[in-house]
């Protein structure tokens, strides 16, 4: 291996620097440090916003209400991501088919979920879940938020949890909500009342 010793590379002509050529691996010893806080970095594997490849935002456009009082109920219909004119998703983005969610890429990712009720004639609670599956089939709780008070008052809930999606084509996630069927889930197709927010943190 030959070593070549310089204080200053820069191209012989032009403004332009190639590093290596394609398939070649470029090491950064162990304790050197990559100073680029001068200059303009562009371009570098997947494009990033601060580091962050990932981040969406759904909700839910239209109130619904439990059809069955105490039972567990998927979120499947009147999703959609949110499209006021202040958002625009980072990356790829999820896909959604009937309140399934898959991710685009595997990683781990934050989800950040809320959602509010209102309950018209008992004094009762409210449970709104997050499950997932690592295999396509089975679905089980991961998150769950639980409210409940008296009738004509409004309920706030929400949740946060950390999914490690280890394969897109199997690890999926989908909303649940518990209540009786005279409360109504508060929706809306101009701001998060229910829905969510998720960010890709990182490699799993």
């Amino acid at each position: 291996m030959s070593k070549i010793e310089v204080d200053t590379i820069e191209p012989q002509s032009g403004t332009s620097l190639t590093l290596g050529a394609s398939g070649d691996t470029i090491t950064i010893p162990s304790g050197a440090t990559l100073d680029g806080s001068s200059a303009t970095l562009t371009g570098i594997g997947t494009a990033t916003v601060n580091g962050i490849t990932e981040a969406d935002q759904w909700r839910v456009n239209t109130n619904f209400s439990n059809s069955v009082n105490g039972a567990n109920e998927d979120i499947t219909s009147n999703w959609e991501r949110a499209d006021t004119t202040d958002f625009e998703k980072i990356g790829t983005g999820l896909t959604e088919s009937s309140g399934i969610f898959s991710f685009p890429s595997t990683g781990k990712y934050f989800i950040s979920a809320h959602s509010w009720f209102y309950q018209t004639s008992a004094t009762s609670g409210a449970h709104f879940k997050l499950f997932v599956t690592t295999d396509n089939s089975s679905y089980n709780e991961r998150a769950q938020s639980i409210g409940g008070g008296d009738s004509d008052r409004p309920v706030s809930l929400k949740f946060n949890s950390i999914i490690d999606c280890t394969d897109t084509s199997n690890v999926k996630f989908k909303f649940v909500t518990n209540g009786g069927t005279y409360i109504t889930w508060q929706c809306s197709t101009n701001s998060q009342k229910t829905g969510f927010n998720i960010i890709r943190l990182g490699d799993t």
